[in-house]
């Protein structure tokens, strides 16, 4: 990998340092140079309007087989949603039961009984049906789609890299932005969710078999040559049952993804599902029978997982069939012996009761702290998020402040960084300082108003130094196609909510990962948490900060730290649980305390792994910041949601691409810093 080095400077000193004179070159021409802080407007390109004038005409030409396609979906759809809604429903629990019992034994089939029964209690088992029979129709399309783009990848290495490039833009696209040419294409309904979904689903699966294939051993692969076998005889033969446990790993994360995604899909479909229902309880700030239908998907999303997860581990004997068999008889013999006094099971509100009471404590618990939940909320916004929007200079106001900012305090701000920084150049650490400098230039003037060009040039500087020229000019060339789009603004300001629940996680999530990598105990406490976030939807996230903070910035900031902190907590634990216990017991030999091992030894040790956690964890903001935007957030998830609303193709593929764009170069980014600590440390 290129580095630079000048007059004694690292590479990333230099590069801070090519930053520094940027943004200060920029702010002291911004008076006499305008252009230089405001992109003109004058030199945007209508890419949105060519766009989407192109893909429409793409989409005409395609329209005829996409509707052809999108009606015969609808069959298999249709016998799913009879099959699941003609099976009595204890019939249908008793065969889950049983699957559970076949798979994980007695927990396993606990936990489906009462996951089910909880379903049928709650009153939404039609509903929930319905959501499952989207699911059964979109993973075996998502499998089917997945598996043969890794196979493909695995037998035409040519093709690999450009796969593994649009894999990467597949998972980096917002969900809402499949949507918008899906709804033009294949028009409203739930076959649209479906499809949706499959598309969604598939990158897992794929890269997971394409991952599976590559680590078959060698020696398994020139058995089967030797054998005589043909290529395709190798393949499914050989090859692919070798990786069945990685390839079970793609199935269970294709399933989980389908889930999601099907909820994410209700927006479009207007169909009777789980995802309906909640997206139509928040609408009406129903927050009881919200949480309830959000439980609901919670407990699929739950037992989804538990029982595909079981596929990924190794073959091991399966619990007795006979009680599996016998379990299926028992509720196969209630369905025909009480099967007039069954009853639509859409009528069993037995949880309403547990909604209201919620409802109504949630309206007394808000009305009681209206005050200090506002307080709370205000002082989060005005001391945190808004300053890093659009600066101390705009920010501090006596309203908000109780004082004015003035220019002498940007130069106190200015001149304190500065001293700080000498002092770090001083003791060897000049990037360090230099650095610093930076972060106070962005506090004064705000992530929203930075110029344009320090942005570029600092991107571009950072991407050398974590990957080289090619990252570099790979980030300048796309952050130059969202300034010419006209999107550069919205992109700012995505950037700085992301950015900031980011550096949350980052705080909240390491500070988790330290103690549960200390604490058995606290891991214990904290483990059964993170398995319930991940397996929650999106979606489901925004119910509960939604009925304390209501509509606003200030909740979809706290709904994207829930949904992404579980990364930087797994990874961070993982790390420093991973330090190998020769250099803890030498360090411990040469009369080092706990605090310095854990600094010294197990923390630089743990860096590539918890930046492998970072950069998930950025993934996982930008996926939640277009989700957000049904809750009030500003920027491209905003205009990723209003470009659904409106159909407009233009504005949802640009605000997409846009949005992938920045969670590619930030996750380049991370990764060639994650890299580059690995060979440092020999890994």
């Amino acid at each position: 990998m290129s580095r630079l080095s000048f007059a004694g400077l690292s590479a990333g000193g230099l590069a801070a340092l090519i930053a520094l004179i940027t943004g200060a070159l920029c702010l002291l021409l911004e008076g006499t140079v305008p252009w230089l802080s405001s992109f003109p407007k004058d030199w945007v390109l209508p890419a949105t309007d060519l766009i989407g004038s192109g893909v429409k005409s793409g989409l005409t030409f395609l329209k005829p087989a996409a509707r052809l396609f999108s009606a015969l979906m609808a069959y298999p759809m249709e016998a799913a949603n009879d099959v699941l809604a003609f099976v009595p429903w204890p019939l249908l629990i008793a065969a889950t039961v049983a699957l559970g019992w076949r798979l994980g034994g007695i927990r396993m089939a606990a936990l489906a009984a009462v996951g089910l029964g909880l379903v049928l209690v709650s009153g939404y088992w039609p509903q929930g049906m319905n959501t499952l029979a989207l699911v059964a129709v979109s993973v075996p399309l998502a499998l089917l789609v997945g598996a043969g783009i890794g196979i493909l990848a695995n037998e035409l290495p040519r093709l690999r890299g450009p796969i593994q490039a649009l894999l990467d833009v597949m998972q980096t696209v917002p969900t809402f932005a499949y949507l918008t040419p899906l709804m033009v294409l294949f028009g409203f309904g739930p076959v649209v969710g479906l499809i949706a979904s499959a598309i969604y689903a598939a990158p897992p699966m794929a890269r997971n078999v394409l991952l599976g294939l590559q680590r078959v051993a060698p020696e398994v692969k020139e058995a089967a040559v030797m054998a005589g076998g043909t290529r395709r005889q190798q393949l499914f033969q050989v090859e692919i049952p070798a990786a069945k446990v990685q390839i079970m790993v793609g199935v269970n994360q294709c399933l989980m993804a389908a889930l999601s995604m099907v909820i994410i899909a209700a927006v479009i479909g207007g169909f009777n599902d789980i995802g309906w229902e909640v997206l139509l309880t928040m609408r009406k700030a129903q927050f009881g029978p919200a949480m309830l239908a959000g439980a609901v998907i919670v407990i699929f999303a739950i037992l989804i997982d538990r029982m595909s997860a079981t596929l990924t581990q190794e073959p091991r004997p399966l619990w007795d069939g006979r009680i599996a068999l016998a379990i299926v008889a028992v509720g196969l013999a209630g369905s025909l012996a009480f099967w007039s006094r069954i009853g639509d099971p859409g009528s069993y509100h037995m949880l309403d009761p547990v909604a209201q009471t919620l409802d109504s404590w949630l309206t007394d618990f808000t009305r009681t702290n209206a005050a200090l939940l506002t307080n709370f909320k205000n002082t989060v916004m005005f001391y945190v998020l808004l300053p890093l929007r659009i600066g101390l200079d705009q920010a501090v106001l006596p309203f908000t402040w109780g004082f004015q900012w003035t220019s002498e305090m940007s130069l106190w701000v200015f001149g304190l960084a500065a001293g700080t920084g000498a002092v770090l150049a001083l003791r060897g650490r000049v990037t360090l300082g230099l650095v610093l400098l930076i972060a106070a230039g962005i506090l004064e003037t705000g992530v929203s108003q930075l110029p344009w060009p320090f942005v570029l040039v600092g991107a571009a500087a950072l991407s050398w130094v974590a990957g080289g020229p090619r990252l570099a000019l790979l980030s300048l060339v796309l952050l130059t196609t969202i300034l010419v789009s006209g999107l550069w603004e919205r992109a700012l300001l995505s950037l700085y909510l992301s950015g900031a629940a980011v550096f949350a996680c980052a705080l909240l999530g390491g500070g988790i990962g330290v103690l549960s990598a200390l604490s058995p105990l606290a891991w214990r406490l904290v483990r059964p948490l993170c398995d319930m976030l991940q397996t929650i939807p999106l979606f489901v996230f925004l119910i509960p900060v939604l009925m304390v903070f209501q509509i606003g910035e200030f909740s979809a900031f706290l709904a994207i730290i829930a949904y992404a902190v579980v990364p930087m907590i797994r990874y961070t634990r993982q790390g420093l649980c991973e330090t190998p216990a020769e250099m803890i017991e030498a360090a411990t030999a040469s009369g080092a305390t706990g605090w310095q091992i854990l600094r010294d030894v197990r923390a630089p040790y743990a860096a590539p792994t918890i930046l492998l956690g970072l950069n998930q964890t950025i993934l996982y903001a930008f996926a939640m910041l277009v989700i957000a935007a049904l809750i009030g957030t500003t920027g491209l998830g905003q205009s990723i949601y209003l470009a659904l609303g409106q159909a407009d193709v233009g504005l949802g593929i640009s605000a997409g691409a846009a949005m992938a764009i920045l969670a590619l170069i930030c996750d380049r980014i991370v990764q060639g810093f994650a890299m580059e600590r690995k060979k440092a440390l020999g890994l």
